[in-house]
């Protein structure tokens, strides 16, 4: 189950109060300014946000609550209607990495972690996509065949793989095939979903349906797109023959 549902809120514009002063104040009004957000005062009346750091945030926190704001503590999580995220930014990509406000350490280290791994050219990548989207709808006019070329493309070793420096939309463009589909079967080795393969759960994150045996666990089952249809495998049900990808999750002998 999720601690927190993310969500990423545009805040060009809007106030957002902050009460407190020194680093840790500070660094949530530089952050704010990052995001083009308006920083103003306690008795501002057009915020819905608010940050706290203070040494003794209850009462100031409760007051703001009162008033139907969410608010963030600094270094209080049981206080926080929301917590801010480690990020990471590449242009229009945002990364947030977040423990739910149980360890700030391990979220900036496995920040830090992924600077290393994802390219400065992501953000141009990403553009690169938004503009190619009115070229991409009259290629592949059909929603799903759509998603299945993009999977394709931007899955490891793909030809838009988002890894690999210096990716080429215009010339992917040019020579994507609409290929990408087909039927694979998972055979569970335990109930884990940390024991899927690399492969089974790329293949589970680029289904368009997910037809499972009685028993196969839900958490197995979430390693899916949450659009994807999902179907149990019950006597008389046939394996749907669409275009697509469809994976097929069968409980194995090692599998309660």
């Amino acid at each position: 189950m999720l601690h927190s549902l993310p969500l990423f809120h545009r805040l060009a514009g809007q106030p957002v109060i902050v009460l407190g002063e020194g680093e840790a104040a500070e660094a949530k009004c530089r952050l704010l300014e990052r995001a083009g957000a308006k920083i103003v005062g306690a008795n501002d009346p057009q915020a819905r946000l608010a940050f706290v750091a203070l040494d003794e945030p209850e009462a100031a926190a409760a007051q703001l609550k009162a008033r139907g704001l969410l608010v963030n503590v600094v270094d209080r999580p049981e206080l926080c209607d929301f917590t801010t995220p480690s990020l990471l930014e590449r242009g229009p990509v945002l990364v947030a990495v977040s423990t739910g406000g149980v360890s700030a350490g391990l979220a900036k280290a496995l920040r830090l972690r992924l600077e290393g791994l994802l390219p400065a050219s992501l953000g141009t990548l990403a553009e690169g996509l938004n503009a190619a989207r009115a070229a991409m709808k009259a290629r592949w006019p059909d929603g799903r065949e759509r998603r299945r070329v993009m999977d394709a493309a931007l899955a490891a070793g793909g030809a838009l793989d988002p890894l690999v420096d210096g990716a080429d939309v215009d010339g992917w463009l040019a020579g994507a095939d609409s290929s990408a589909g087909g039927t694979y079967e998972i055979v569970l080795s335990s109930q884990d979903p940390d024991d899927l393969t690399l492969r089974q759960a790329r293949w589970l994150g680029s289904a368009d349906r997910v037809v499972y045996e009685p028993g196969v666990p839900v958490a197995v089952l979430n390693r899916s797109r949450a659009d994807a249809a999902q179907l149990e495998l019950v006597p008389g049900l046939a394996v749907p023959d669409e275009p697509g990808l469809t994976v097929i999750i069968r409980q194995g002998s090692a599998a309660p």
